[in-house]
């Protein structure tokens, strides 16, 4: 009987600990109003929709994450929305530091972030593959030395030829969405926010 009882208390100290895990919900983009509404900064605006949807407090600067986060409690677990300041070519680096400090394995982490690879005002998901070209997404897979983990792909599309002549893609990642594109990708958000509320429940 000591033994089953010590097994059973064993067992819901686990379950606890599951329960308090962090989950980490990276955007990636650039800091800076310069680059606010850009299609590289995807993700830093699907954060603000997430964290306003989650109930978040306001993103809060933290010089020693290079990050800004804001955090909250859904169904028990504390969920971490983080937008790194280290701007996108090194946004591993603020990740790492993250992931270090809360003892997270990367399986604790989400990634969302733009795709020139699919049309504009789609999205994917993908549990583990390569960064297709994305600076940011190259970053983190070479900081963590894995690239096994979740990420949620937003479509921008590739630029189209105009005049004869197409733009650079590291030109047409730094513009702005236009209304017609804007308009889809609201439309994609609650698609986004319904991906992390089965991750949390996971």
């Amino acid at each position: 009987m000591i033994f089953k009882n010590l097994f059973f208390r064993k067992k819901i100290l686990s379950s606890a600990n599951a329960m308090s895990s962090p989950l980490l919900i990276v955007g990636l983009g650039n800091p800076g109003a310069e680059y606010q509404g850009t299609r590289h900064n995807v993700g830093f605006h699907a954060l603000d929709v997430l964290a306003s949807a989650f109930k978040a407090g306001d993103f809060q600067a933290d010089s020693k994450f290079s990050a800004e986060i804001s955090s909250t409690l859904v169904e028990g677990k504390k969920v971490i929305f983080v937008k790194p300041t280290t701007y996108m070519n090194e946004s591993g680096r603020a990740i790492r530091a993250i992931l270090d400090f809360y003892k997270l394995p990367p399986s604790a982490l989400i990634v969302i972030h733009d795709d020139l690879d699919l049309p504009s005002g789609t999205l994917r998901t993908t549990e583990s593959s390569r960064s297709a070209g994305n600076n940011g997404v190259e970053s983190i897979i070479v900081t963590l030395c894995t690239q096994d983990f979740f990420r949620v792909r937003i479509g921008i599309g590739r630029p189209t030829e105009t005049e004869g002549v197409c733009m650079p893609a590291h030109d047409y990642v730094l513009r702005r969405f236009s209304k017609v594109e804007q308009l889809a990708l609201e439309k994609l958000f609650p698609e986004v926010e319904a991906i992390i509320k089965k991750k949390i429940a996971a």
